[in-house]
């Protein structure tokens, strides 16, 4: 599912502003498993169609971990989306949006929950618990804003390399 136009990037008007942005694309994500793949998936096609394949990497590893933030935390149990969601509801809790300014790719993930992201200190023995440390090394920016009656918008920033966007 596929859509095109205005994203969730109201809250990053002073950090690249409207007048720069040359493309944007959206998609929902279903509270299961699979969306994260399907993420990464939108995530590669829409960056190839930009002509910004390069970034793929840093632009797939931090979609994944806020995808899966935002179906463990934003709509699941905290360890993943809820069992039972992807049976009982048709709906898409989740949407990422990727938009291409002049200088810089913005990922931005909504999800319906209104708690913020909280990096924790890294226990490298552990399985989870370094996602936001992987958003903060792999991004030139990244933050969140809450939405405007509920929900919140979790962003990040990648510059795009001078020799890219000549």
């Amino acid at each position: 599912m596929r859509s095109d136009g205005p994203s969730v990037l109201a809250p990053l008007k002073g950090v690249a502003p409207a007048t720069d942005r040359l493309a944007s694309s959206a998609c929902e994500l279903l509270a299961r498993y699979e969306s994260v793949a399907q993420a990464r998936r939108f995530t590669r096609a829409t960056l190839a169609g930009w002509g910004l394949a390069e970034l793929f990497d840093n632009v797939a590893l931090v979609t994944s971990e806020l995808v899966t933030n935002a179906l463990r935390h934003g709509v699941g149990t905290g360890t993943g989306p809820h069992p039972n969601a992807a049976q009982t509801s048709t709906t898409a809790p989740v949407r990422l949006s990727l938009a291409h300014w002049a200088s810089r790719v913005v990922c931005s993930v909504r999800d319906p929950s209104d708690r913020g992201p909280v990096p924790t200190t890294p226990d490298f023995a552990a399985e989870s618990g370094r996602g936001l440390h992987l958003v903060e090394s792999c991004s030139g920016a990244w933050g969140w804003h809450p939405l405007p009656g509920s929900g919140k918008v979790v962003w990040a920033l990648f510059p795009i390399p001078a020799h890219t966007a000549d």
